[in-house]
């Protein structure tokens, strides 16, 4: 279980709280902020780019649809594709990293190989296989069944997956060392001589005092995530329009810059929202680590 040394360590650090206060502000902005907001503004309109004013705050784009509702839709992607994708790569790395720690000997050296293996395969290589040779067939599969909502998001559910099974190999390697050094703990000697099952010791033992490394692991994976993404659709290979994300605005906003006129409200109002998250991100990270291990 979590030490509550370690929480009110946490509780004390001005640092995480602005940070949380931050993320909170963030999410809650780009969950609920579009529902409040005319839906007119997601339309097409004659007003090409405005710049920032009463009526637009972060002025308009191309097609003349508002910015500030643009980038708030496009946080509500980039922060689904960066926490989803974290806890598939938490999943994975945690499961993996448990078992070849507390199986070791040849088990251990297989899997630990395997990683290796996979930490030479090239991320955007891989990515770029996975679309091209699944996105055809999971939107077949998404109409075979009448699942609209599949259809127009099977872009974000593969780049949840492959980012996240992309992102796990560091913290299988972090919970394996956490899980070498604990297994030979009383408390893990004392379960198997009551008998408990294997499986029981990784879950009720094990698992439990590894919360607070893997919860540092997920607020630092987050942001990995969110700029993997990012750079893909910056790239034009990840989340493409209708649908938005921070990346693909920034794509937007560069594009829109030349040596005649600079739209830069294009490019500055997702930079600052995408920095601002990925900022608070890195600094609650930091103060969780700071307070579940001060010896760090």
């Amino acid at each position: 279980m979590a030490d509550p040394r370690a929480i009110r360590r946490l509780l004390r650090q001005p640092a995480a709280w602005v940070s949380a206060a931050i993320l909170l502000i963030v999410v809650l902005a780009c969950l609920l902020g579009p529902a409040f907001l005319p839906a007119s503004l997601a339309e097409p309109s004659p007003d090409q780019y405005a710049p920032p004013s009463r009526e637009h705050p972060f002025g308009t784009d191309l097609n003349g649809r508002d910015q500030f509702y643009r980038v708030l839709m496009g946080g509500r992607v980039s922060l689904l594709v960066g926490a989803c994708g974290a806890l598939v790569s938490l999943f994975i790395g945690t499961s993996w990293g448990l078992v070849a720690g507390y199986a070791g000997g040849k088990l251990d050296a297989v899997m630990m190989r395997v990683v290796d293996v996979l930490y030479s395969v090239p991320r955007l290589i891989f990515i770029l296989i996975a679309i091209n040779a699944f996105n055809a067939r999971l939107q077949d599969l998404a109409s075979s069944l009448g699942w609209e909502w599949l259809m127009q998001s099977s872009r974000i559910a593969i780049l949840i997956l492959t980012l996240g099974v992309i992102e796990w190999l560091t913290m299988a390697r972090i919970v394996r060392g956490q899980v070498l050094s604990l297994k030979s703990r009383q408390f893990v000697s004392a379960a198997r001589v009551l008998g408990q099952s294997h499986f029981k010791i990784l879950v009720r033992h094990l698992l439990p005092n590894l919360s607070g490394v893997i919860l540092i692991y997920l607020t630092l994976t987050i942001p990995t995530v969110i700029i993997d993404e990012s750079f893909l659709s910056f790239l034009g290979l990840g989340i493409q329009s209708p649908q938005a994300s921070w990346g693909s605005l920034l794509a937007d906003g560069a594009g829109a810059i030349n040596p005649l006129k600079s739209f830069w409200w294009l490019l500055v109002f997702p930079a600052a929202a995408m920095s601002l998250t990925l900022l608070a991100l890195n600094f609650l990270g930091d103060a969780l680590r700071d307070a579940f291990d001060p010896r760090g």
